[in-house]
């Protein structure tokens, strides 16, 4: 779980104007940021499927909101890749 400190840090770095909470940039960031928490969790916790679960559907929605976005924002994607060390699979 994201501490509400870390949320407002993630958010201010890839936020397009001064009141973006909604945008693809910012949900695929916070996605980005709870999958590395988990994935961290999951290292000392291996048995917990539960938790597999969750994961797997976060990265999945992640995966949905990056192809949305280089459908419609090439260029936006493009920065966000960048900025957070995502490569899209093919």
């Amino acid at each position: 779980m994201l501490s509400k400190t870390k949320k407002t840090k993630t958010i201010k770095d890839v936020k397009i104007h001064d009141t973006d909470t909604g945008s693809p940039e910012v949900q695929i960031s916070l996605l980005t940021k709870r999958i590395e928490e988990l994935a961290s969790h999951l290292k000392k916790h291996q048995k917990d499927n539960h938790s597999r679960r969750g994961l797997l559907s976060m990265v999945s929605d992640r995966q949905a909101q990056m192809n949305y976005l280089q459908k419609k924002f090439p260029k936006r994607y493009a920065v966000l890749a960048k900025k957070l060390n995502l490569k899209k699979k093919s």
